[in-house]
């Protein structure tokens, strides 16, 4: 089996526990393009087999979110699953609709972004996480993200709760971005419940529950489907399957391989005039 099932994971499984159920489902090499926390539901692909040499087609995705952010809290790990550091008394003026969304509209734009101490980013060989566990702090260079556009989705008072999507560039740690929110409203918060709606061309109506894997994957060359097609005779075929690069007039992209039988064969990169193997399967 080879190719991408979309996930849409549970609360409660890391994206490794994802990973080895479906590792000893299909006995394939399985992968992820990037971690979803344990709380955290919604998509998360899960590549397959030779699929996992899609891997850098993925990397670079942009992800949208419906986050929850909960006002007058502040934890050690950023979300609910932390230990409260600290406690405000929130002002009304924060619940208010168009205070909100005047908030959401100006954390948008290119941006650096401080990652979490809880997070898988590793630094010197240990994840950050494994530092913060022991108490310990690390100096993390801020990272370069975007954030594309903004919407508020839900404003309970009574709960102390903000709901609003987002749609951002990859590397956006939506945790420090909820703390952000809540210090321009003027208090502290932390990240109550995040879903994954989308992650580049994957959405979540495309993707399945762990129990519902069966025969939903997206193949190879499924994946490839808006790029061009690129035929070859016997003796070229042979040739590309050997890793010999060969002459094409066709354009500089990736292209679908075919067989002169017409049969799908793998992924080929054209470069000023020359074409090179990439993903045989």
């Amino acid at each position: 089996m080879d190719g991408i099932i979309i996930i849409n994971k549970e609360q409660g499984y890391t994206s490794n526990d994802v990973v080895q159920i479906i590792k000893k489902k299909f006995n394939e090499k399985v992968g992820h393009t990037g971690t979803l926390d344990p709380m955290a539901t919604g998509v998360l692909p899960i590549l397959v087999g030779k699929g996992t040499l899609l891997s850098k087609y993925l990397i670079n995705h942009n992800k949208i979110y419906t986050a929850t952010l909960k006002l007058g809290i502040k934890t050690d790990t950023g979300d609910i699953t932390g230990d409260v550091i600290q406690q405000k008394i929130v002002d009304e003026k924060c619940f208010e609709n168009e205070n909100v969304k005047k908030v959401l509209e100006e954390i948008k734009g290119e941006q650096e972004q401080i990652p979490p101490m809880y997070s898988a980013i590793k630094v010197n060989g240990k994840k950050l996480y494994e530092y913060a566990r022991k108490g310990l702090t690390i100096d993390i260079s801020p990272r370069k993200i975007n954030i594309y556009s903004t919407e508020v989705l839900n404003i309970n008072k009574e709960n102390k709760e903000i709901q609003f999507r987002v749609s951002c560039s990859k590397g956006t740690y939506i945790r420090t971005l909820c703390e952000d929110i809540a210090e321009k409203l003027g208090t502290i918060g932390t990240m109550s419940a995040l879903n994954r709606e989308q992650v580049g061309d994957f959405k979540i109506t495309d993707s399945v529950k762990l129990s519902e894997i069966n025969g939903k994957f997206i193949s190879i060359e499924e994946f490839f489907k808006e790029n061009e097609e690129i035929f070859l005779s016997p003796r070229s075929f042979v040739a590309f399957l050997n890793g010999v690069k060969l002459l094409t007039d066709n354009l500089d992209g990736i292209y679908k391989i075919y067989n002169s039988s017409k049969e799908f064969v793998g992924i080929g990169i054209v470069k000023g005039g020359i074409l090179k193997r990439d993903i045989v399967i």
